[in-house]
C-alpha cells in the first residue's frame, strides 16, 4: 500500500472560507510532488447543504461549495468529497435535483482540470440524502456535465442497512453498487467501523475491529478483488480512515490494523520526512539517563520493601 495523503478542508461555515494564497498553493503542490504523495482527497465543509429549502442557506451553501472547488483546484487535488445534503422537510426527489443543480451552479465557469467531485453515501441520519445507492445514482445522472464519482463509507453503508459483515452480504452490496453507480466510478473508500448496529441510520464511527462491523469483515473488504487495485478493481483507489482519536496514537494504531489485514509488514511503512511518519521510532536514551532510571527504580523497590517490613502484622 502506498502512502496516502488526506486533507480535511474546513471553511468557517456555510458562508464559505478563506482562499489560499497563490504562493502557498504553489509551495504545497511542489512539496507534494517532491514527496510523491497521492492521491490528494479533500472533504468539503460538513455544514454545506445544497438541498436546503431555506433559500438563504442554500445560496450560502452554493457559494461555500464554489469556494471548496476553488481551493481544491488551487492545491491540485484529485478528488473533492461532498456529503449530498439533507431534505429538511422537502421531497427526496426535489432535494436530489437541488443538490445536482447546486453543484452545477457552484462549478459554473470553472476549469476543474483533473479534479473530480465525489458524492459520499450517508447513513440516512435525520433527513440526509444518499443512504441508498439509487439516490446517489440520481445525483450523478443530473450532473453528467461535471467530472463526478463516488466515495463509499463503510460505516455509513452498514448503518444505512447494507449488510457487509458477511461474505454473502458484501457480495450483494458490491453488486448493488455496480448496478446503480458503477464500481468504475468508486474512487475513494472511507474505512470506518461503526458504533451503531446494522440499519441504525445513526452515524457514529468506531476504531477498526472494535465496532459492529469487525475485523473479519474489513479483511474481506480490503482484500476483495473488485475493491482493490488489481485487474478486477481500480488502480489508484484510495482507502482513507476517519476513525476517532480518543488517545494519542489511535490514528497510527488504526492504520496498522488495516496494514495487518492486507499483509503489509510495519517495516514497509514510509520513512519519516520532516518528523512525520506512520511509525514512531523508539527514542534513544543516553547512558547517563539510563543509569539514573535504573537507580531510581532500585530506590523505589528498596523503599517498597522497607515499607512492607515495617508494617505491623495483623493478629
Amino acid at each position: 500500500m502506498r502512502c496516502r495523503f488526506f486533507l480535511l478542508a474546513r471553511g468557517c461555515g456555510p458562508r464559505g472560507g478563506t482562499r489560499i494564497a497563490d504562493a502557498d498553493a504553489a509551495r504545497f503542490r511542489a512539496r507534494r510532488a517532491e514527496l510523491r504523495l497521492g492521491p490528494l482527497v479533500i472533504h468539503d465543509n460538513y455544514l454545506i447543504n445544497l438541498a436546503s429549502p431555506d433559500r438563504v442557506m442554500r445560496t450560502r451553501s452554493i457559494q461555500a461549495f464554489h469556494d471548496e472547488l476553488v481551493r481544491a483546484v488551487s492545491l491540485g487535488a484529485d478528488f473533492l468529497v461532498a456529503h449530498p445534503g439533507a431534505c429538511m422537510g422537502s421531497e427526496k426527489s426535489q432535494a436530489i435535483s437541488e443538490i445536482a443543480q447546486g453543484m452545477r451552479q457552484a462549478a459554473r465557469g470553472m476549469k476543474l482540470g483533473d479534479l473530480r467531485i465525489l458524492v459520499e453515501n450517508t447513513s440516512g441520519m435525520g433527513s440526509a440524502v444518499g443512504a441508498r445507492f439509487e439516490e446517489i445514482k440520481a445525483i450523478l445522472e443530473e450532473t453528467c456535465d461535471l467530472p463526478m464519482g463516488v466515495c463509499l463509507d463503510t460505516a455509513h453503508t452498514f448503518e444505512a442497512g447494507y449488510e457487509i459483515t458477511t461474505e454473502e452480504g458484501l457480495t450483494r452490496t458490491i453488486e448493488a453498487v455496480e448496478r446503480t453507480v458503477g464500481l468504475d466510478r468508486l474512487y475513494v473508500l472511507h474505512v470506518n467501523d461503526s458504533k451503531t448496529a446494522l440499519g441504525s441510520r445513526v452515524d457514529r464511527h468506531e476504531h477498526i475491529g472494535r465496532g459492529k462491523i469487525g475485523l473479519a469483515a474489513f479483511r474481506r473488504i480490503l482484500n476483495h478483488p473488485r475493491l482493490g487495485p488489481g485487474l478486477q478493481g481500480l488502480a489508484g483507489r484510495a482507502f482513507i480512515l476517519e476513525t476517532p482519536i480518543d488517545r494519542p496514537g489511535d490514528d497510527r494504531r488504526n492504520v496498522r490494523a488495516l496494514w495487518e489485514l492486507v499483509g503489509v509488514d510495519v517495516k514497509q511503512a514510509p520513512g519519516a520526512v520532516d518528523g512525520f511518519s506512520m511509525v514512531w521510532k523508539k527514542k534513544k536514551i543516553s547512558p547517563q539517563r539510563a543509569q539514573r532510571k535504573r537507580e531510581k527504580g532500585q530506590r523505589e523497590k528498596s523503599e517498597r520493601g522497607r515499607g512492607k517490613m515495617g508494617k505491623p502484622k495483623k493478629r
